[in-house]
C-alpha cells in the first residue's frame, strides 16, 4: 500500500507564506495560552505535573465539549486529532474484505485507513455539482466516509441528504467528518444524536488554531463510544492538550470572530481568482479549490508560487490534477497570493503570444 503523504511542512524559520495545509492563519484564543501556563505552574516546580500520565478519558475536555455543544457527554470520545479517531473507527468496524465507501475525490486518509484493515474500497465519483453520489445510497459498506465540507473541493451537502444516506444503509455507519464544519454554518450533530449509525468527527486543528496540539472529538451513541474505547490508545491526549482544548472550546466569542474573519477573506479570494479568469469551486471551508484548465498549467502555477515563497497544494490525481487547493490565509497573505497569480497569468499570456 502507499502511505498517506501530508502537505509540505517547511523547517522552522522558513520565510514562506504557507497556504498548503489548511491551518488557521491566526493564533489560538488567549485563553489557551493561559490554560497551558496554569497547568505548567501547578506544583512545587514549573512543569512538575508533566511527569504524571494524563487523564485517559480526558474528562475535562469531554465535559466542556458537552457543555458547548449540548451533546451527551457519554457519547463523546476524544482522540489525538480526528485522524486517530478515523483509525479507531476503522479498527473497530472493519474486517478484511469489508467494504468502505466514500465519494471521490475526498480526504486521502480514508483510503489509507481502509487499506490498513485490508478492506475493499468503493470510491464513487462526485457528480458535477458535488452532491452525494446516488450509488452511495443503499451501499452494503460497513463504513461510509463523508467529509462535510469536503476536502479538497470545499463543497458540502445538506444534513437532510446525510440523514437519507444513513437511513438507506442496511449495515453501515456514516462517518461525517466535520474537520471544516465551523466554516460552513451547518452541522450533523443532531443527526448523530438521533441515528445510531451516524458519528460526527471534529478537530480543533482548523477552526481553533490548534493543529500543533492534535485534538479531535467524536460524537455518537454512548454504546458505540464504549466499544470504540476498547481499541483506542489509553493516553491519546497529553495534559497540555486537554486543558488547551477545553479552554479553546469555551471561548466561543473568539471562535465566532475568527471564523467570520476567515469566511470574509475566503469571499475575497474567490472573487480575486474569478477576476483572473480562473474557476474556483464554491467553498464552505477555510480553503478554495481552483481549476486552472490543465494539469500542466496547475503544476506551473504551483512552481511559480513556490519560487516566490508561497506554498499551495497540488494533487496529481484524477479529477484534481488541473487545479490547486489554496488555504485562506490573512488578508495580507491573500493579497500577495493574488498578486503572484496575476503575474503568473501575465507570463502565460505573454508566452502564448
Amino acid at each position: 500500500m502507499a502511505g498517506y503523504v501530508p502537505g509540505e511542512q517547511p523547517p522552522a524559520g522558513a520565510r514562506l507564506i504557507k497556504l498548503n495545509t489548511n491551518e488557521n492563519p491566526y493564533p489560538p484564543s488567549p485563553a489557551v495560552v493561559s490554560a497551558i501556563r496554569a497547568e505548567l505552574e501547578v506544583g512545587a516546580a514549573v512543569g512538575e505535573r508533566l511527569r504524571l500520565y494524563s487523564d485517559p478519558q480526558a474528562e475535562l475536555l469531554r465535559e466542556t465539549a458537552a457543555e458547548v455543544t449540548g451533546f451527551p457527554r457519554e457519547g463523546i470520545l476524544t482522540g489525538n486529532g480526528s485522524d486517530e479517531l478515523l483509525a479507531v473507527l476503522a479498527r473497530a468496524f472493519l474486517d478484511p474484505g469489508d467494504v468502505v465507501a466514500y465519494p471521490y475525490p475526498t480526504y486521502l486518509l480514508y483510503e489509507t485507513m481502509a487499506r490498513i484493515q485490508d478492506a475493499r474500497i468503493e470510491s464513487i465519483d462526485f457528480p458535477d455539482d458535488y452532491s452525494l453520489p446516488a450509488r452511495l445510497f443503499g451501499s452494503d459498506a460497513r463504513l461510509v466516509f463523508v467529509a462535510n465540507p469536503n476536502s479538497p473541493s470545499g463543497t458540502s451537502c445538506s444534513v437532510r441528504d446525510l440523514a437519507r444516506l444513513a437511513d438507506s444503509l442496511p449495515r453501515g455507519v456514516v462517518v461525517v467528518d466535520e474537520a471544516y464544519g465551523a466554516f460552513a454554518g451547518e452541522s450533523a450533530l443532531d443527526l448523530a444524536r438521533a441515528r445510531l449509525n451516524v458519528v460526527v468527527l471534529r478537530t480543533l486543528s482548523k477552526s481553533h488554531s490548534l493543529a500543533g496540539m492534535r485534538i479531535g472529538l467524536l460524537f455518537g451513541s454512548a454504546e458505540m463510544v464504549l466499544g470504540l474505547r476498547k481499541v483506542r490508545d489509553s493516553y491519546s491526549l497529553d495534559r497540555l492538550a486537554i486543558v488547551a482544548g477545553a479552554a479553546a472550546l469555551r471561548d466561543t466569542a473568539w471562535l465566532a470572530e475568527i471564523t467570520a474573519r476567515i469566511t470574509a477573506t475566503r469571499a475575497r479570494l474567490i472573487a480575486g481568482l474569478t477576476s483572473l479568469g480562473m474557476r474556483p469551486l464554491p467553498s464552505r471551508a477555510n480553503f478554495v479549490f481552483v481549476r486552472l484548465g490543465s494539469p500542466a498549467r496547475a503544476q506551473a502555477a504551483q512552481y511559480f508560487l513556490r519560487q516566490r515563497g508561497i506554498l499551495v497544494r497540488y494533487f496529481s490525481m484524477r479529477l484534481l490534477d488541473d487545479g490547486l487547493r489554496i488555504t485562506v490565509g490573512t488578508d495580507q497573505e491573500i493579497d500577495a497570493l493574488l498578486e503572484a497569480l496575476a503575474a503568473f497569468m501575465t507570463s502565460i499570456e505573454s508566452g502564448a503570444s
